[in-house]
């Protein structure tokens, strides 16, 4: 039976860090020149990682995502999948990546049982790539966006962070190159939040703006009705194809927020906002029983109040959430840490 927070949400999904490690540093998450990791020996194994999912499905949770950092980073993955996928109740278990990985290892992830495949993609272009990224890798997402068709991932997404003189008039360019691969964008209004410290208003392209250049591309949009939590808001194109926009800056969706975070190293985080988190490692490694940790995780989510996206909206003059020196004093606080 779900569990529901003070506003009445149910605990309905869990994003699931496995690693910090991330192999781009893209500008709206990682801008600056060097990070604080996560101690290694800190990093939960997949043994401690399934035991938390099969608590948390004992509270309500159907879908699971596995992010990062770069998830693919973390060594034998399919193994978690497959203790993952095994779990009575778990409907959905899905996974956010760069996709740099994800030509080696679709087709092992498919066989392990993964359900579904999210690659993020910000810009089809080569030097753009590059500035955004500061890597040189974009031939490796494409091919790996390429790979999770070829083994069968499907619905595919591609999640786009639009940023303003960035990589804002390749709205109808993405959605091509998805349609090409049966792929629906998620347009991603640019966040005010973790390690976006250059983050700025005049940066962030809203939803309507999203919408208004679609419409002038594509003819009059559709907007298709809600059918769960789900962060994105979907519209229809005249042919019928699909996109949808996570507008998280301008239309917060907290109400129906139905999901809490984890970081790698067992840190519990009711909102993608939240200052602070829970530590569910010492517990584990203190030899806690189910029981325990069952009522700790019901405790967590019971006493829930938060409402980051909401409240950072009603700010007059709004800023990066966290500055450099506390992000330098606690990783956890970073994006990349607990798996925006």
């Amino acid at each position: 039976m779900s569990v529901h927070d003070r506003h009445g949400r149910p605990l309905g999904s869990l994003r699931m860090s496995v690693t910090d490690r991330c192999n781009l540093r893209c500008a709206y998450c990682m801008p600056e020149p060097d990070y604080v990791w996560l101690p290694r020996s800190e990093l939960l194994s997949f043994e401690e990682l399934a035991r938390l999912a099969r608590l948390f499905v004992g509270l309500g949770v159907t879908k699971l995502r596995l992010t990062g950092g770069e998830p693919l980073l973390r060594a034998e993955l399919p193994r978690l999948v497959e203790q993952l996928v095994a779990i009575e109740g778990l409907e959905d278990v899905a996974l956010t990546t760069n996709g740099i990985l994800l030509a080696e290892q679709a087709a092992e992830l498919r066989r392990a049982g993964l359900h579904r495949v999210t690659v993020s993609l910000d810009t089809l272009d080569a030097a753009r790539f590059r500035a955004l990224t500061r890597r040189d890798e974009l031939p490796r997402v494409l091919a790996g966006l390429d790979a999770a068709v070829a083994a069968g991932f499907a619905p595919l997404k591609v999640d786009t962070v639009v940023l303003r003189g960035t990589n804002d008039d390749e709205l109808v360019a993405l959605i091509e190159h998805a349609r090409a691969r049966r792929a629906e964008v998620r347009f991603i209004e640019y966040m005010d939040v973790g390690g976006a410290t250059q983050w700025s208003p005049e940066r962030v392209v809203t939803q309507a703006e999203i919408l208004a250049r679609l419409e002038a591309a594509y003819g009059p949009l559709t907007r298709l009705p809600a059918v769960d939590a789900a962060p994105a808001a979907r519209w229809a194109l005249p042919d019928g194809h699909t996109f949808g926009v996570i507008a998280s800056v301008t239309e917060a969706f907290c109400g129906t927020c139905d999901r809490g975070r984890l970081t790698a190293d067992g840190t519990w985080l009711a909102c993608l906002y939240a200052q602070r988190g829970h530590d569910l490692r010492k517990s584990l490694r203190e030899g806690a029983s189910d029981e325990a940790l069952t009522a700790e995780l019901r405790a967590l989510w019971e006493g829930r109040t938060d409402r980051g996206a909401y409240e950072r909206a009603q700010l007059p003059d709004r800023a990066p959430l966290v500055q450099l020196g506390a992000l330098r004093r606690d990783p956890r606080l970073e994006m990349h840490t607990r798996g925006g």
